[in-house]
């Protein structure tokens, strides 16, 4: 039995650079239940952008690689501008996060009047994170918190629910690794209710293979240290 869209006052945002070989399958398994998809292609050199739209995404181009930071920022600006969307959702391309995961917690933020939901590998044990990478997190939430006065567990995750008036204070300046930090800390400056959400970050073989378990992790540490 095929599982029709909900959510129509949902978007997932997803900010998207050189994933072809699995951003179809992402999204189409994604539009199982968001049926408001945009990926921000960051300049990708490969064919994302193509594969994306193939699946059903709305697709916008940066015409260089600007970071993260910038397509999240670009995907908030027009979920804002162009549709009338009271969430969205921040989503990552690689095929790490999960579908169920982001549906619980969209659930949560209506049943809750939460204006946003932080998703969290550490709230339960079905994250399979390596020592380093754990460890990297573990300091990045340490840092993040004494930033932004907020306690997070993993300040870090990428798939978030954030509900349009918290979104409006969104204005991200960091457009590499370092935006994680500056998100949580404009959230948390508006002011609105918010909780964590029990998430599983599925590290595949792929994802794994691109290095990013060990290299995001490094990243995300010395942009932190040196920002």
């Amino acid at each position: 039995m095929t599982t029709m869209p909900t959510h129509a006052d949902t978007w997932l945002v997803v900010p998207l650079y050189n994933e072809a070989p699995v951003i179809g399958e992402v999204i189409a398994g994604a539009r199982g239940a968001f049926a408001n998809i945009v990926c921000v292609d960051d300049g990708s050199s490969d064919r994302s952008a193509h594969a994306a739209e193939e699946a059903g995404a709305v697709v916008i181009r940066h015409a260089t690689n600007l970071g993260q930071g910038a397509a999240l920022q670009t995907g908030i600006d027009f979920v804002l501008g162009q549709t009338d969307a009271q969430y969205l959702i921040t989503f990552d391309a690689d095929g790490q996060h999960q579908v169920s995961d982001a549906a619980a917690m969209l659930r949560r933020a209506r049943e809750e009047d939460l204006a946003v939901v932080f998703g969290s590998r550490f709230l339960d044990d079905r994250t399979r994170a390596g020592f380093l990478k754990r460890l990297v997190l573990k300091t990045a939430v340490w840092v993040t918190n004494q930033s932004t006065g907020l306690r997070l567990t993993d300040a870090h995750n990428g798939l978030r629910v954030i509900r349009r008036d918290a979104a409006a204070g969104v204005r991200l300046r960091q457009d590499r690794m370092a935006h994680a930090s500056e998100i949580v800390l404009q959230l948390g400056r508006t002011r609105l209710p918010w909780a964590e959400h029990p998430v599983h970050v599925l590290y595949t073989d792929y994802s794994k293979g691109k290095g990013q378990s060990l290299w995001n992790a490094v990243n995300i540490l010395v942009e932190l240290m040196f920002r």
